[in-house]
């Protein structure tokens, strides 16, 4: 009877054991939300802006420090390092657009003539420079800070050197009175060469003519006028 008794308190004893270690272990792998896991133990958190420098023991709490220059953390934290701000680099294509504090990441945004490819919490993470239209092309739609250029091929007859918002027609040599040297292209007017001289001599003559005729009907009333009187 007396064996009986020893096993029942011993069962119990290693039922209460096992509860024991198994309500530790629970409580350990579930920290409060100001807190944070060590090992089996719970520290408290370090707050926004800085760092864990030396974890809780049973005798002491939390060793936190701020964030140096260049470095931030942004939630409460059992960190033992700062998290390194975001470079807005000139050579991506970006430049700043929110300052890095202890508490807050950089935020980036799209040099002058790029657009933004990717984003990442408000801010750009990557971005590529505006479409250069080609020679023979003519901007359709300009570059935004979110979208690229568009080019459009310039059509018969027309012509554009890739910087122009339309294209232009080819002059006509003829209907300025010089003759056609080389026939104009998508990115290149027409090229004329001097004046016709024979146009121009047609010019004179008909001028010449018209000067004569008008001079001789002038004289022609003038002697029936004299005519008359007399």
């Amino acid at each position: 009877m007396m064996f009986f008794n020893v096993q029942f308190i011993f069962i119990i004893y290693l039922v209460l054991f096992h509860m024991y270690i198994i309500g530790n272990a629970f409580a350990s792998a579930n920290c409060r939300q100001a807190e944070y896991r060590v090992g089996e133990d719970c520290c408290p958190a370090c707050p926004a802006g800085m760092y864990v420098k030396q974890h809780c023991t049973e005798f002491t709490g939390t060793s936190c420090r701020p964030c140096t220059e260049g470095t931030y953390q942004d939630d409460i934290n059992g960190q033992e390092q700062c998290y390194s701000c975001t470079n807005c680099n000139a050579g991506l294509g970006l430049k700043v657009k929110k300052v890095c504090t202890p508490t807050s990441d950089a935020l980036c945004e799209n040099l002058d003539g790029y657009f933004c490819i990717d984003y990442n919490r408000g801010g750009c993470i990557a971005a590529q420079r505006h479409m250069v239209c080609s020679p023979g092309q003519y901007i359709s739609q300009r570059g935004t800070a979110d979208k690229d250029t568009e080019c459009l091929q310039c059509t018969d007859g027309t012509y554009s050197n890739g910087t122009s918002s339309s294209c232009q027609p080819h002059t006509t040599c003829e209907s300025v009175g010089r003759k056609q040297i080389q026939p104009g292209s998508d990115s290149t007017d027409s090229e004329c060469g001097e004046h016709d001289v024979n146009t121009g001599l047609v010019a004179v003559i008909i001028t010449g003519l018209i000067l004569v005729i008008i001079l001789a009907i002038i004289l022609t009333v003038l002697r029936k006028k004299i005519s008359g009187k007399c």
